[in-house]
């Protein structure tokens, strides 16, 4: 196939950049909305053209050849600058529009996002939110997702983020489970407790807590009970059923605990270690953002910037 001029190759270039970027034809072909043959045809076409092959295909994966990924590092920045200013003249005379992909948690996305995106819809009509929840991580670039919520300690330094608000985990139980097994005084006290904790494989059930006072002491102690699951929301579920004493993440925990179905264990300990300290958004690096994912990262930070923190007396 002979093609001395460039003009055909623009279209097709852009494809193998981001190709190199998200790794798969399937990814490549949501991010640029066209079929994933059209990205192979695209690429078969750029490799005749050029007479050298940019792509080392396998059953189970695609990698690009060193001359490929020289090649998308001297041009990266041209078409980030072309993408910058064309969504930027696109978005800059028009109410926000289009589809937000989204991955959360679970227990979070069902608890505390799904409740409040009535109103986002509400306030911006034309966005879409597509929201995928899952406890599982998954990578950004290569799913096709916009944005990630994740609750961790730190951001991953390779993509944008922004940091929601603050969390911790808290130690619960139903009133009745406190009145017939006596409430815990101490963090060594859970020893005698059916303690309801989150499964992670390999690891000896062990919890850890810091004394809310300045140069409070720390403790960790193993813990036993009749449950342990790698789900939030069961693990909430089985304390609201009177099993035992659940150690759960606060936003998981906020509604039963103000409508009193659930009461603070030992809330002058803090939890160390069990689940992250933060909620993030984050997002693969990209040199412009377009304005749907904009107002819903804004909107998310704006209604969750105060947290889940309720600590009410225990009462018996």
């Amino acid at each position: 196939m002979e093609n001395s001029g460039s003009e055909p190759l623009w279209g097709h270039i852009y494809t193998l950049i981001v190709l190199g970027e998200v790794g798969s034809y399937t990814a490549a072909a949501t991010r640029l909305s066209v079929t994933k043959s059209a990205v192979s045809q695209r690429i078969a076409e750029l490799e005749r053209i050029i007479e050298m092959p940019l792509v080392q295909r396998t059953t189970r994966s695609v990698r690009l050849t060193a001359e490929a990924l020289r090649f998308i590092e001297a041009n990266r920045s041209f078409y980030e600058g072309i993408e910058r200013n064309y969504l930027e003249l696109k978005d800059s005379k028009r109410e926000p529009r289009g589809l937000v992909r989204v991955t959360a948690p679970v227990a979070l996305g069902r608890q505390q996002i799904v409740p409040r995106l009535s109103e986002f819809m509400r306030s911006y009509p034309d966005v879409r939110v597509e929201l995928e929840l899952t406890d599982q991580l998954v990578s950004l670039a290569r799913e096709g997702f916009d944005l990630a919520i994740r609750h961790t300690n730190a951001a991953p330094d390779t993509h944008i983020a922004w940091t929601i608000c603050g969390t911790e985990a808290v130690l619960v139980a139903t009133q009745e489970y406190l009145q017939r097994n006596g409430s815990p005084d101490t963090p060594t006290s859970l020893l005698k407790h059916e303690c309801l904790h989150y499964l992670r494989r390999g690891q000896v059930p062990t919890w850890s807590f810091a004394q809310r006072v300045r140069n409070g002491k720390q403790i960790s102690i193993p813990i036993s009970g009749p449950l342990s699951t790698n789900n939030s929301e069961a693990l909430r579920e089985a304390a609201l059923s009177g099993m035992g004493i659940a150690l759960v993440p606060d936003f998981s925990a906020l509604s039963d605990l103000k409508a009193g179905r659930l009461l603070r264990v030992l809330p002058q300990w803090k939890s160390i270690g069990a689940f992250g300290e933060r909620l993030y958004v984050i997002r693969p690096y990209s040199p412009y953002i377009s304005r749907p994912v904009r107002v819903f990262v804004d909107f998310i930070r704006s209604s969750l910037h105060s947290g889940f923190s309720f600590t009410p007396e225990i009462k018996l």
